[in-house]
């Protein structure tokens, strides 16, 4: 059964859907994510199949796919997105950054400071996302939109099963986990770690047997998979990145639906991108609450050294905009909407606290 916040989120997404005229099914959307049921993305799935189905009046079907039923990696379920077996198909960064390098500016360690922020850059109307939108578009050839960024699993945070780590001096030496994309690479060599890119199904194994010392993950993944049986211990919350989810969508199927159908899928999305800001909120409460009681160690770093970690990853910003093919404009794009968000976060502040 879903939770409470779930329930509550489909039943107000159904107050706010309006049907359309059509009441015969018209599309069908196959959607997937490689994780579960547990998880954000299938929550936000689940608040999407809702909206579109009653918004439509049954022109559009959603089916949900969880798992590796349709394909089980980032590479082969957006080709699968590009040739129209897949319509909708939800992935990190690292996972299609082999394929679209620019999406891991939400790798970019340090630079959305909280939720408020990072959910304003995210904004459908964002500048950010209106360049990487026209990017994957042109990359693709017109096969593949990106629809929204929401987010999967909460802030990726430092974890190991060594010690306490305050400060980057800490990480030194330790191998650490990364994906097989480049920009996590760089960002544990410039923090003096060891990176190891370990495929996310062997990271357990990996940690038990000490092929790896730790991993940079959110703690709904890390409570999720199971970690502290391996031996993970210590968790450092220097919130470095925020957990973009990028939702892609076959866009051949998207513009053969009329006009008033396209505009359902999109309010979809919209609700979809909520869901899964929600639910990580949620979820990380109890997780970390399940952490500690299993005799896990949260270290919440001040902000000087904070500032030691940002200071010390800073060389990833001129890797990104160097070696990724149009890093330099995204770079600036993702820092000219933080400055904004934060802009308009102080302006607000100062309404609601005077």
């Amino acid at each position: 059964m879903l939770k409470k916040v779930t329930g509550a989120l489909l039943a107000a997404t159904m107050l706010t859907a309006a049907p359309l005229a059509a009441t015969a099914q018209e599309f069908t959307l196959r959607a997937t994510a490689n994780s579960n049921e547990n998880d954000e993305d299938y929550d936000g799935l689940i608040v999407f199949k809702n909206f579109v189905e009653s918004a439509s009046n049954g022109a559009i079907e959603v089916e949900i796919f969880m798992g590796t039923q349709l394909c089980s990696n980032g590479a082969e379920c957006l080709q699968g997105v590009a040739d129209g077996s897949i319509d909708i198909y939800i992935s990190t960064s690292g996972g299609v950054s082999g394929i679209f390098p620019y999406v891991q500016v939400f790798d970019l360690p340090y630079l959305m400071a909280d939720d408020r922020v990072a959910e304003a850059v995210l904004d459908v109307d964002s500048p950010l996302v209106n360049l990487l939108q026209d990017n994957v578009m042109e990359d693709s050839g017109g096969a593949v939109r990106l629809m929204t960024v929401g987010n999967t699993g909460g802030w990726r945070n430092f974890a190991n099963t060594q010690k306490t780590v305050r400060g980057p001096g800490d990480l030194e030496g330790m191998k650490m986990r990364t994906v097989v994309a480049d920009l996590p690479q760089e960002l544990v060599k410039a923090l003096g770690g060891s990176p190891t890119p370990i495929p996310w199904p062997e990271l357990f194994t990996s940690l038990q047997t000490g092929v790896v010392d730790g991993t940079k993950n959110g703690i709904t993944d890390i409570m999720g998979m199971k970690f502290p049986d391996a031996g993970l211990k210590y968790l450092t919350l220097d919130g470095h990145a925020y957990m973009g989810a990028l939702w892609f969508m076959n866009n051949e199927k998207f513009m053969e639906m009329p006009q008033d159908l396209r505009r359902v899928v999109v309010d979809g999305f919209y609700q979809l991108q909520q869901a899964t800001f929600a639910s990580p909120k949620r979820k990380s409460i109890q997780a970390y609450e399940e952490f500690v009681a299993g005799g896990g160690e949260i270290y919440v770093p001040t902000p000087e050294e904070k500032a030691a970690f940002a200071e010390a990853a800073a060389p990833v910003y001129d890797w990104f905009a160097q070696n990724v093919e149009g890093g330099e404009e995204v770079l600036a794009t993702m820092q000219e909407a933080v400055a904004e968000a934060e802009a308009e976060l102080e302006e607000a502040y100062s309404d609601e606290l005077n």
